[in-house]
């Protein structure tokens, strides 16, 4: 079996800063940086919102668990999910056990002013009104938050200082 120290989850509503986080984290590290949802456009060869509006979100969630899977066995990688692959099939124990996660976690009210201006570009929030956003992501996030608990490290804030992020894993690897 692996070690967890290899791989890197990170976790989050959509908005929270995986990528931005991720990137940094990968940096400092010295590793890889993987975003799941490039990955997913590499392999569909279109972009996610086409996938979702030609193909349907089901289809969409089988290629994320296949390609989320196709890297079980990268060695010193950061991979920044999507918002919502923790919480479909069994991603969140694959992550677990295959890696380390962190979860990006924000209230809300700092989601929904990252969100409010970029709803079009992101398949779950076409529909959704500006002025239901506020409730929709509030919902969203609770639904999801079962499976974004589980992570082994959880980080609140919205500015992420990576220098943290990096004891923080340090920390829980040598515990």
């Amino acid at each position: 079996m692996m070690s967890k120290n290899n791989l890197i989850y990170i976790i989050g509503f959509m908005g929270s800063g995986k990528s931005t986080a991720g990137k940094r984290l990968a940096s400092s590290l010295g590793w890889s940086f993987i975003d799941l949802d490039r990955k997913i456009e590499e392999r569909a060869g279109k972009t996610i919102p086409q996938i979702f509006s030609q193909d349907g979100e089901d289809h969409f969630r089988a290629v994320e668990a296949d390609v989320l899977k196709s890297m079980g066995s990268l060695f010193e990688t950061v991979i920044s999910t999507g918002g919502g692959t923790p919480c479909h099939g069994d991603n969140m124990e694959y992550m677990l056990k295959t890696g380390l996660t962190v979860y990006l976690k924000l209230t809300p009210e700092q989601l929904t002013r990252r969100l409010l201006n970029s709803t079009g570009e992101r398949p779950l929030l076409k529909n959704v009104p500006d002025d239901k956003l506020p409730l929709f992501i509030e919902e969203k996030l609770a639904f999801r938050e079962k499976w974004y608990s589980k992570a082994d490290i959880i980080l609140e804030g919205i500015d992420l200082d990576t220098s943290i992020l990096c004891s923080r894993i340090k920390a829980s690897q040598s515990s």
